[in-house]
């Protein structure tokens, strides 16, 4: 058979077997990522990863409530996927526990499973998606039912072990000034869940969280009434039409959404007090393509941005930053919005997100 040429050339074969190789290894991978979403939601690997010893499907399904024959398929995929090990004499599983400490409960923000099911949510609105392609535009927030619930979820994890003694701390002097007592606003709160673990932290302060999503403010509110914070407000609204005056301002993986970034920052700027600080968690990434080559979240922050982030802003007729957002973007942003002084600070393990520190003085 003759070689197939190029419009250079004769094709470089070994070059061309080696990266069909890797488009074998991404659909492998595209299918674990799926597997393991299932997995997580169903509750399997924390079932796997107690004290018991290996266990059959049988008695996994058993034990997890769940179909075996699902459960021995699902396990099957694992198996050949290398991430749970099979003994063929017995018919057991079992899952090593340093595999275990990405993928449970128990591993908090090092838990990957849960991200895992991100990718099933952007599989649900491919076709959309490929109409914008098409056809300009973007895709509703509204086509995303399930992506509140797994981003409170995803931020939980990192909220309830960090935000109180790693998070908080990056503002010097931010700890004690809650403790004796300040007014603080979370923009694009979500489900609420920042302010409601720092009121229960600091109950001399009041907090106060804004989205636009009745749904998930509602969340936030049974929340707060379930652990008897009387120091938390939870409101419906636009984040470029901000209320009253904040001694603290944060917002969090949330600006770089927005159809009017722009206009939200200089709102977050009108209503802080003097000497007020506004704290922003975003993407840990360049604006600029090229320095973004080699970032171990690089292919899954452009499809992210695609499939969600940059579509949902532009379905508005928004900004649609996308990965346009990036550390110049965002300095460059604070400063217009009059932030004149901007310190980003980063967290160790967590290669996501940075943390921009910024006052107007």
């Amino acid at each position: 058979m003759a070689k197939p040429e190029t419009l250079g050339g004769e094709l470089d074969q070994a070059k061309a077997e080696a990266f069909a190789g890797r488009m074998v290894d991404v659909l492998n991978g595209a299918a674990l990522a799926l597997m393991t979403s299932v997995g997580h939601q169903a509750g399997l690997f924390d079932a796997m990863a107690d004290d018991s010893p290996a266990a059959t499907s049988a008695d996994l399904a058993t034990r997890t409530g769940l179909d075996e024959r699902y459960v021995r398929e699902w396990l099957g995929g694992m198996v050949v996927g290398g991430i749970v090990e099979y003994d063929p004499a017995e018919g057991a599983y079992r899952l090593p526990p340093e595999h275990a400490a990405s993928l449970t409960a128990a591993a908090g923000p090092d838990n990957l499973a849960g991200i895992m099911q991100y990718v099933g949510l952007m599989g649900e609105v491919e076709q959309q998606v490929v109409g914008a392609f098409r056809n300009g535009g973007g895709v509703p927030y509204s086509a995303y039912p399930r992506f509140q619930a797994l981003q409170a979820e995803e931020s939980a994890r990192v909220y309830d072990l960090a935000l109180v003694d790693t998070i908080v701390p990056l503002v010097p002097g931010l700890t004690d000034r809650l403790r004796t007592g300040i007014d603080v606003l979370d923009v694009g709160t979500g489900q609420g869940h920042a302010p409601v673990v720092l009121a229960a932290a600091f109950p001399e302060s009041r907090f106060h969280g804004l989205d636009q999503s009745k749904e998930g403010i509602a969340v936030g509110r049974a929340e707060a009434e379930r652990r008897g914070l009387s120091n938390v407000t939870l409101a419906v609204g636009d984040s470029t039409g901000i209320a009253g005056t904040y001694d603290l301002i944060t917002a969090f993986d949330v600006i770089h959404d927005l159809a009017e970034p722009a206009a939200t920052l200089a709102a977050i700027a009108a209503a802080l007090r003097p000497g007020g600080t506004f704290l922003m968690g975003d993407i840990a990434a360049s604006s600029r393509l090229e320095e973004n080559v080699g970032h171990p979240f690089g292919p899954a922050l452009y499809c992210f941005s695609v499939f969600y982030c940059m579509t949902t802003s532009l379905s508005t007729g928004g900004a649609g930053l996308g990965t346009v957002w990036g550390e110049q973007t965002a300095r460059r942003m604070l400063a217009e919005a009059g932030f004149g002084k901007v310190e980003p600070r980063s967290i160790e393990g967590d290669p996501l997100n940075v943390y921009y520190v910024a006052r107007k003085d």
